[in-house]
């Protein structure tokens, strides 16, 4: 389930903080990937939620062979 499939209900939020905790990387970041279109967030007031599925999704096909 994504934000996008219009269907939120029992979706866990996560604010940027959160994400960008899980993910190791600055809050910038995360804000840059949100308004860039690249994780879909939700606007909540002033501030974004994403969901731990978006988060999830982005990050598997984030993912290229090195070797």
């Amino acid at each position: 389930m994504t934000a996008n499939s219009g269907d939120v209900s029992g979706a866990k939020f996560l604010t940027v903080a959160e994400v960008a905790e899980m993910m190791r990387v600055s809050k910038m970041t995360v804000y840059r990937l949100v308004h860039n279109g690249e994780l879909p967030a939700l606007r909540v007031g002033r501030s974004f939620r994403v969901t731990e599925d978006d988060v999830n999704a982005y990050l598997r096909k984030s993912f290229y062979d090195a070797g």
